[in-house]
């Protein structure tokens, strides 16, 4: 998230020389190289004798033992590596993850481990991650032809190093429903109240005040919300980001965008637009059209309390798949009080970076890069995604995949996630890989979403409007750190206490002035430093 004037040329190409001459070694030059005798580069297996890699990965469900699982042990029989899996829950993933490099017992890869970009270009450059550049130029076709379709994503993962030292969770860009889509609305409560869907900020305010107010569900009693979320106001400030003027340059950099007319970037939620959303949102807040438990509640615990139906707008994946509750569709992006119209909290597909990285350990890498890429190509998505045809999927005449009734309406009361993690990895969303819609069974790919992300979509951020994240150096990384930990804990803090009222937006003056002392500024200028250099060097 950042931008300005920070770097000489003469450190910049040095910087780029560095990225040239490191391409695909240790930081001592010396080339990286596995047993290419037993390597088949192409097809399968994916080495001739078998071998056996040391892996540490995250999992959502603890039940789960990977090292006896249908995907990684079909994986193994398909290319004749047997990965010896460690394994950790999400929620302790950090700790241990971090544990293992700090006292140097780490593994030969990590997968689905979630380093940030700051993790990457620093073990990167101490020569603990492997530069991949070379490999994936060699030995990662379904990769490769990714980036060179989403030349975006490529500049992404680049660090400023010039290196490329993880491979990527990829959302398909042409994968609408799950680059934006919209709250959902109760279609039956707008019609026994005779409104249309809103189509300005103010229409929708009213709508939530009839939805409270004029019993839309019939029952005589006061029991109907008006908009509801469980994952906290950021899923509020998403939708309305657009309506309000900010983020024109999506949601990558979610802290900055450019000052109107020029490429010189702004704090987001320093501006005049950003004030004004928050007065719209206590607006909200205050006459009870916002769920008052919003930053407290859990997502399971919302999710108990929304599948009573009595929200009248829901932030959620369709409540028809999530709740079991029909009528609700997706609302429109709405027209903000001086005219805008836009839906801007989209990425460009890019999620976590470092959600496959090769250490120094690494005895194969070449085996372990075409291991992975697999999972990019058509087949190795659909085995990733849907498991093995007959035993967790079926194909039907048209040769469109579905998941069979053991997994879907699972006889143990299993819900979906949980009966397909029986075989498969991918609930719970750590995973590298990409995600296509033709072979993910998500809520996000049934018919209701869809037409959501459809409505949505003529009001989207144009994907060649959206900036890719800002790659740091190692000193701007820290240094950013350093000032961003502390702002945007005091940002996040003060978003709240304006919308619930603790703190008067008449004191909004205060506000930017504590955001000065705190060195946001000096924020600002090394992220327009960082994306001037990442312009020279496309």
């Amino acid at each position: 998230m950042l931008k300005k004037r920070y770097f000489t040329g003469l450190a910049a190409s040095m910087l780029l020389s560095a990225g040239i001459l490191g391409a695909c070694s240790k930081t001592d030059g010396e080339t990286v190289t596995g047993d290419l005798e037993n390597l088949n580069e192409t097809g399968m297996p994916i080495v001739k004798e078998k071998i056996e890699v040391d892996g540490f990965a995250a999992k959502f469900f603890a039940s789960q033992d990977w090292n006896d699982l249908m995907l990684w042990n079909e994986y193994e029989k398909m290319t004749n590596i047997k990965v010896d899996w460690t394994t950790v829950q999400t929620e302790a993933l950090a700790e241990k993850r971090n544990l293992s490099l700090t006292g140097g017992d780490y593994p030969e890869m990590y997968f689905a481990s979630a380093f940030s970009k700051t993790d990457l270009l620093k073990y990167g450059q101490q020569g603990i991650f492997l530069p991949l550049n070379d490999y994936i130029d060699k030995y990662a076709p379904n990769f490769k032809a990714i980036l060179d379709e989403y030349p975006s994503v490529k500049q992404g993962i680049t660090m400023a190093d010039g290196n490329i030292y993880g491979f990527p969770a990829i959302y398909d860009p042409n994968f609408e429903a799950l680059r934006a889509g919209a709250p959902w609305v109760m279609q039956e409560w707008l019609d026994n109240l005779g409104l249309k869907e809103p189509e300005t900020t103010e229409e929708f305010y009213q709508m939530l005040k009839a939805f409270k107010e004029k019993d839309p569900n019939g029952n005589g009693k006061p029991d109907e919300l008006g908009w509801g979320g469980g994952y906290g106001i950021n899923e509020f400030i998403s939708y309305l980001r657009g309506s309000f003027g900010l983020n024109k340059q999506g949601s990558m950099n979610i802290n900055l965008d450019f000052k109107p007319g020029t490429e010189e970037f702004r704090f987001v939620p320093a501006t005049d637009e950003y004030k004004e959303m928050l007065a719209y949102l206590h607006k909200l807040y205050s006459e009870g059209l916002i769920n008052k438990d919003v930053f407290t509640t859990t997502p399971q615990e919302f999710t108990a309390e929304s599948a009573k139906g009595n929200y009248g707008a829901l932030n959620s994946i369709d409540p028809a798949e999530l709740l079991k509750i029909d009528g609700y569709v997706g609302l429109p992006v709405l027209e903000g009080p001086n005219g805008e119209r836009a839906y801007n909290t989209v990425s460009n597909g890019l999620g976590n970076m470092g959600m496959f990285v090769l250490t120094d350990k690494a005895k194969n890498p070449e085996a372990m890069v075409r291991w992975m890429d697999y999972f990019y190509g058509d087949e190795g998505n659909k085995m990733f995604f849907m498991g093995f045809e007959g035993v967790t999927y079926e194909e039907d005449s048209e040769g469109n995949f579905k998941y069979l009734e053991t997994i879907t309406d699972n006889p143990d009361g299993l819900n979906m996630d949980q009966a397909i993690s029986q075989y498969l990895t991918w609930p719970g969303g750590y995973y590298p890989g990409i995600v296509r819609q033709k072979f993910f069974q998500g809520a996000e790919s049934k018919e209701n979403s869809t037409l959501n992300a459809e409505k949505v979509k003529p009001y989207r951020i144009k994907d060649e409007d959206i900036l890719p994240g800002i790659n740091y150096t190692v000193e701007e990384s820290e240094r950013v750190s350093a000032i961003m930990t502390d702002i945007q804990t005091y940002v996040d803090e003060m978003t709240a206490s304006f919308i619930t009222g603790k703190a008067d937006l008449g004191k909004w003056d205060e506000y930017l002035k504590t955001l000065d002392k705190m060195g946001v500024n000096d924020y600002l200028e090394i992220a327009q430093g960082a994306y001037e250099r990442m312009e020279s060097e496309k």
